[in-house]
């Protein structure tokens, strides 16, 4: 079963994690914005080679799940992470207000539809971590869940997060390599960017009305994330507090944490077996003799 490696952002597996103690701005020691352009293009390249060994080795999976307040990053940093990596590889997921339909079922079914498969990447942008999150902000969201009275107990936050760390540890147990980032922005640069939507035409449509009020929760939400990540963090499901208010910093830091996490699986090519090269080589004569 796969082990988070040694990383300064990792969230420790002990229940310490206090929200107050992460940073939200790079370390003094950070690399210049050029170098840490060139560190993200350096992963992005490395990234794209492990994907393939990952996809014709077709053991282990890959599930990257990013939460953050709004504004934080997360479409900028899964767009810059990926690109350049095989499509076919990836499958990313992006969830929202649940349906109808995801709400006739329990709040991990919805997620479980879109797992990668052996082989790929996938990437879930937000998850079933919302249920722990925004409905704990916004517990009159349950009501729609119609949630029997029996299971609506005083536990149910501290009951929801232990079906969640069942649940990734049973993935991890089959193969699935699970990389958690929280990407932790600042009230002040959440507010800094809420205004450049504003002020720029072509970033209005990334604007909601809706997103200001739920930055009024911040202390709400800032309670629930701790809650969340210390309960949850654990050496087969880590979650990673990357400080967000450099979006540059960020990218490189998530992308090298991937890549890091992957060269540890000590991924290699299948060997065909001798029968197989055998045949490799007959294949070989009848193709040169067709030539």
């Amino acid at each position: 079963m796969f082990q988070a490696p040694d990383n300064t952002w990792l969230v420790p597996f002990d229940g310490s994690f206090r929200v107050h103690r992460a940073r939200t701005d790079p370390p003094d020691r950070a690399p210049k914005e050029k170098a840490l352009e060139r560190a993200l293009e350096k992963s992005v390249a490395r990234l794209n080679e492990l994907q393939e060994i990952l996809n014709a080795r077709d053991e282990w999976s890959v599930l990257l799940i990013f939460q953050a307040m709004d504004a934080a990053g997360k479409d900028g940093t899964i767009r810059a992470m990926l690109t350049g990596v095989n499509p076919m590889g990836v499958r990313v997921a992006a969830f929202k207000q649940p349906s109808s339909l995801e709400r006739n079922h329990d709040f991990l079914w919805r997620t479980v539809h879109e797992l990668p498969e052996r082989g790929q990447i996938g990437v879930f942008n937000r998850s079933y971590y919302e249920e722990v999150l925004v409905v704990r902000v916004h517990p009159e969201l349950l009501d729609a869940q119609r949630l029997p009275r029996v299971c609506r107990s005083d536990r149910l936050w501290e009951e929801r997060m232990e079906s969640i760390l069942a649940h990734e540890l049973h993935l991890a147990r089959n193969g699935v390599v699970i990389l958690k980032f929280w990407l932790n922005v600042s009230r002040k640069e959440q507010r800094k960017r809420f205004l450049a939507r504003l002020e720029e035409p072509h970033k209005n449509w990334k604007f909601a009305p809706g997103d200001v009020e739920e930055s009024r929760c911040w202390p709400q939400y800032m309670e629930a994330y701790e809650a969340a990540l210390a309960a949850t963090s654990r050496p087969w499901a880590p979650w990673y507090a990357i400080p967000a208010d450099d979006k540059v910093y960020m990218r490189a830091t998530v992308a090298d944490t991937v890549v890091s996490a992957l060269e540890k699986l000590d991924l290699r090519y299948p060997e065909p077996a001798a029968t197989d090269q055998a045949r490799y080589a007959e294949m070989r004569r009848m193709l040169e003799a067709d030539a």
